[in-house]
């Protein structure tokens, strides 16, 4: 019996779609962790964070990953996963996950 969830499959669709995420992040996957995503993260500087795939699943990140989408499309003019929020915004909600685990 499979379990299937929405979420992830999302999430997945635009990580695979990103042409740019693939030629340009490969290197960036040296020093991120099996399980971890690095994300970056920021309105006019971007910050790079790593973080967990499982928080990809989380009702919160989904809104976020819809923005970047909305904002981005599938070309991320960092050549990874960009999301455009603050700092701030970013580092509570991963908080608020990381408690959660």
């Amino acid at each position: 019996m499979a379990i299937r969830l929405p979420g992830v499959k999302n999430a997945k669709n635009i990580l695979r779609r990103s042409n740019s995420f693939a030629k340009k992040a490969a290197s960036a996957f040296i020093d991120v962790p099996k399980g971890h995503v690095a994300i970056y993260v920021g309105e006019s500087q971007k910050k790079r964070f790593v973080v967990p795939v499982s928080f990809l699943n989380h009702s919160s990140f989904q809104e976020l990953l819809g923005k970047a989408e909305e904002e981005f499309g599938f070309d991320h003019p960092m050549g990874g996963l960009t999301i455009p929020c603050s700092e701030n915004i970013f580092i509570h909600l991963t908080s608020s996950l990381h408690g959660l685990l």
